[in-house]
C-alpha cells in the first residue's frame, strides 16, 4: 500500500473502532506522542497530548457526558492525500441527562508510520456547550 492508502485505512479503522465502542482498538491507532487540537473555550478545548491525554482527557470528557451505548458516528466525506486525511462526520448521541446531541464535525488527521500523530477537529462549539456543558 502507498502512503495515502495506509493513512486512509488507519483513520477508517479508528472511526470504526470508536463508533463500535472499542476504545482500546481506537487508542492503539494513535502514536504515543499524538496530539488532538480543538479550538474554542469548552472544557475540552485546547491541545491534548499523548494517547492518555487524548483518550482519558479529551475523549473521556466528551464521552462522560454521553450515554456511550447511544453514540453513532457516520462518516459523510473522507479525502486522503499522502499522510493527511480529512474527514467529515456526524456524531449523534443521547446525553446522560436525556438531551440530544447532534453534531457535524470535520477533522484533519495526520498519519505517520501507520499511526495517527495529530488531529485538528472543528465543530459547533456553541452546540456542544449548550448540550454537553450547560451549567
Amino acid at each position: 500500500m502507498n502512503t495515502t492508502e495506509i493513512s486512509r485505512s488507519v483513520v477508517e479503522a479508528y472511526i470504526e473502532a470508536l463508533g463500535g465502542g472499542d476504545i482500546e482498538a481506537a487508542k492503539a491507532l494513535f502514536a504515543e506522542d499524538a496530539t488532538w487540537t480543538l479550538g474554542g473555550d469548552l472544557p475540552m478545548s485546547g491541545t491534548w497530548e499523548g494517547r492518555k491525554g487524548i483518550f482519558e482527557g479529551f475523549l473521556g470528557l466528551a464521552f462522560s457526558r454521553l450515554d456511550a451505548s447511544t453514540v453513532v458516528l457516520d462518516t459523510t466525506n473522507l479525502v486522503a492525500s499522502g499522510d493527511t486525511v480529512v474527514v467529515e462526520w456526524t456524531s449523534d448521541a443521547t446525553t446522560r441527562d436525556g438531551g440530544e446531541y447532534h453534531q457535524k464535525c470535520a477533522g484533519f488527521f495526520i498519519v505517520k508510520d501507520g499511526l495517527i500523530s495529530a488531529v485538528r477537529e472543528y465543530f459547533d462549539t456553541d452546540h456542544a456547550r449548550r448540550v454537553l456543558f450547560a451549567a
